[in-house]
């Protein structure tokens, strides 16, 4: 009995380093702008998944959100990592993407419009679930999903990690999504705008949660950041790894529940 118990517990432990995750570049289009994302998915079963779009932060696609989608796509799910400036464009430095991420903030309709140029090709990708859709998204990104949801975009939920919540564009009824947001307690670019999301959330009756993680500032969840607080962006593992936590309970529960790894 030891050795066939063994033997499970073995294979067991082999089944992750087994799983196959499949990406592919996709390039398309919104209006002119040409656009490349990645998709990430595990392949080998036959079943649809849930599908996750991630919203990059404020430099542009990059490893980072690639990063992002192939853990997804460890964890079960379908993802795809939109471009939201244009393919090949990738901030130097934050002064390249205030400018980049500056010419959404100032036009929410673009925003939205671009989010959901990229969900339309998530919704293309192998194995999704067509009613089970989700977004993320750091920073810039955070915004992002949080407008989609505004929009009234056809997703189950949205996670916004360190996103700016405030929006010239509130929700003006109640979003389809329910909204998850992600909050470094000590972040000195978003508080400010918390008690009015806050407000927004409650006069539409949205379906939403807010979880604060002390000691955290802006970009917690990106070890690129460094460690300095002083600087107002900085990595805090225990805020990056709580917060992934929590966006995957948040979709479990979302996705029917005993959904994921």
């Amino acid at each position: 009995m030891k050795y066939f118990i063994s033997a499970l517990l073995l294979l067991a432990a082999a089944l992750p380093a087994n799983a196959l995750i499949k990406t592919r570049a996709v390039e398309y289009k919104d209006g002119d702008v040409v656009l490349q994302g990645w998709g990430a998915w595990e392949d080998g079963f036959k079943d649809s998944r849930p599908g996750i779009l991630v919203v990059h932060e404020w430099t542009g696609h990059g490893p980072y959100a690639r990063r992002r989608a192939e853990q997804l796509a460890k964890l079960g799910f379908t993802a795809f990592a939109v471009d939201m400036y244009g393919k090949g464009v990738y901030a130097k430095d934050h002064e390249e993407a205030g400018k980049l991420a500056g010419a959404f903030f100032a036009d929410r309709a673009m925003m939205r419009k671009r989010a959901l140029a990229g969900l339309e090709q998530l919704r293309k990708l192998p194995f999704v679930d067509q009613s089970k859709l989700g977004a993320i998204g750091y920073c810039f990104g955070g915004t992002t999903v949080l407008e989609l949801a505004r929009a009234g975009a056809d997703l189950k939920g949205v996670a916004s990690f360190h996103g700016i919540l405030t929006s010239p564009m509130p929700a003006a009824e109640r979003p389809k999504a329910a909204i998850l947001v992600l909050h470094g307690a000590d972040d000195a670019n978003v508080n400010p705008g918390v008690p009015g999301f806050i407000e927004e959330m409650r006069k539409v009756n949205a379906d939403w949660q807010f979880v604060q993680y002390g000691g955290a500032v802006h970009s917690f969840t990106v070890p690129e950041a460094g460690t300095d607080t002083a600087k107002g962006m900085a990595y805090n593992k225990e805020a990056d790894k709580r917060s992934w936590e929590a966006m995957h309970s948040f979709f479990d529960s979302l996705f029917s529940g005993g959904f994921g790894k």
